[in-house]
């Protein structure tokens, strides 16, 4: 994909990326059992004719970005089901479409799957009527993001680390640490970049899980609540190295290429058009990453189209062109064997890279490391601390 390509895709979402932070409902409690949506049975019949799909930007192609990018034209002429696409700029917003109705289908990021199944929004998926899902990689099934009490809510799409990215003339030839995001005295500062978000409050949770042990952090999503003001207080001394929070994609690139933004969080899909004096890698303690999961709404009149295209989505062919398309790694093994230099770039099957790659999930006062004896902060209170932060 050539960069021009890649802007004009990432535009579609960008002007909506610049806000939400604080919206989305949903319950975050957690409360330990999931809705009591029915799964449907099957079987998988004829479509209905529509298909009305919620997406990020680049998951969902019609060959108008460009002509080489299409998957729902040949879905539309295979299975009856004509396609209409929205695509969405955050978590939050993709929440709160969905909690508006009329949706089928949408893409959804660990930080918005939990919201969605315990606010009853979407339905356990029947991997039987997915015959796809036997390829999946296993360490993307049944995680705990994207499936509840050994229940499947949908189909994992594909993977990415959020990378530590530094400019070489600033920073130095080679950089390891996160430090360089939140230490006083990193070279970075006054030009560093944290990702525009309340999810962002894991980033220093997983930070403080390597220079602050005693803390007891687990699982960077499942804070109680001295591990979260431990958290919030690290992104308050912060806030003195930003030049700029964000959000916008394309803003980033901006920044990062001018050099107003020298030490950052960053995607590879941005990373692989940053100029030959960034650097990035992924930090020595770790990384938030996402996940993103195909999930069907609860009260879906178009059922059969939307097993299709899930089914479709993660086909091997399909599955690599679109995760190649937005730049990241497939969950279909056999799309590795279409494309093996995306799966090596990507680390698609690299299980020992994802280890410490802790997948954007959604904080519910139930606290996902299994701990049973404390409360822990639900997002609603995450988003709250991000806006006061931000104020």
């Amino acid at each position: 994909m050539q960069k021009t390509q890649l802007l004009k895709m990432l535009a579609v979402g960008g002007a909506a990326a610049l806000a939400l932070a604080a919206c989305g409902g949903g319950s975050d409690s957690g409360s330990g059992g999931a809705p009591d949506v029915p799964m449907y049975e099957g079987p998988v019949g004829d479509g209905e004719g529509q298909l009305n799909i919620l997406a990020w930007p680049g998951y969902a192609e019609d060959g108008s970005t460009d002509p080489a990018a299409d998957w729902i034209t040949p879905f539309e002429e295979q299975t009856g089901c004509q396609v209409n696409v929205k695509v969405f700029g955050t978590s939050d917003e993709a929440v709160k479409l969905m909690q508006g109705g009329g949706w089928d289908v949408v893409s959804a990021s660990g930080d918005a799957t939990l919201r969605l199944i315990y606010g009853s929004n979407v339905q356990p998926v029947n991997t039987d009527l997915t015959p796809n899902y036997a390829d999946i990689f296993p360490d993307l099934k049944m995680q705990s993001h994207n499936s509840v009490n050994g229940v499947a809510y949908g189909m994992p799409h594909g993977r990415g680390a959020n990378l530590l990215v530094w400019n070489k003339d600033v920073v130095g030839e080679t950089a390891d640490s996160w430090s360089i995001m939140f230490e006083p005295d990193s070279p970075a500062a006054g030009g560093v970049g944290p990702y525009d978000s309340p999810i962002y409050i894991a980033d220093a949770a997983v930070y403080l899980m390597a220079t602050q042990p005693d803390l007891g952090i687990k699982d960077p999503y499942s804070l109680d609540q001295t591990q979260f003001d431990a958290a919030i207080a690290l992104l308050k001394e912060q806030k003195a190295l930003v030049s700029e929070y964000w959000s916008d994609y394309n803003k980033q690139i901006e920044a990062i290429t001018n050099g107003t933004m020298t030490g950052a969080t960053s995607w590879q899909v941005l990373v692989n058009y940053y100029p030959e004096n960034i650097g990035s890698t992924k930090a020595k303690e770790g990384a938030t990453g996402w996940s993103d999961t195909w999930m069907i709404a609860k009260d879906t009149p178009n059922i059969n189209c939307s097993y299709k295209w899930l089914d479709w989505i993660a086909s091997p062919a399909i599955n690599q062109q679109a995760t190649a398309w937005f730049g990241e790694a497939p969950s279909n093994v056999k799309a590795c064997d279409i494309d093996p230099q995306q799966c090596t770039d990507y680390h698609a099957g690299e299980t020992a890279y994802w280890e410490n790659v802790y997948y954007w999930n959604t904080p519910t006062e139930v606290c996902l490391d299994g701990r049973t004896d404390v409360k822990c902060v639900p997002y609603s209170e995450w988003s709250k601390a991000w806006s006061e932060l931000r104020s």
